[in-house]
């Protein structure tokens, strides 16, 4: 399984209600468990024009394919080669 940053252009996004996250989280959920493969949503950031995703899947095709069923635009997707944080400053 690789993880993935999904970037989403949605202008307005961060003027989105609880209601309409919701609404979003639920449809995404429901797409998530036709899809009959693993494949993990982890979190997504809204921002004021945009919505960064994280997910975990087999591949970039089938986080696509979940967007594509959603109705979510996609503008870039990326893999994840490594993640850092302030730990990683440490010596090994």
């Amino acid at each position: 399984m690789k993880k993935f940053v999904v970037e989403r252009n949605l202008p307005g996004a961060g003027n989105l209600s609880p209601e309409e996250l919701q609404v979003i989280a639920r449809n995404s959920c429901t797409i998530l468990n036709q899809i009959g493969r693993p494949y993990h949503w982890i979190q997504s950031f809204v921002t004021e024009d945009k919505i960064y995703c994280i997910h975990i899947a087999e591949n970039e095709e089938l986080v696509r394919e979940h967007a594509r069923r959603c109705k979510f635009p996609v503008h870039t997707i990326a893999e994840v080669k490594a993640v850092i944080d302030p730990l990683t400053s440490n010596p090994l």
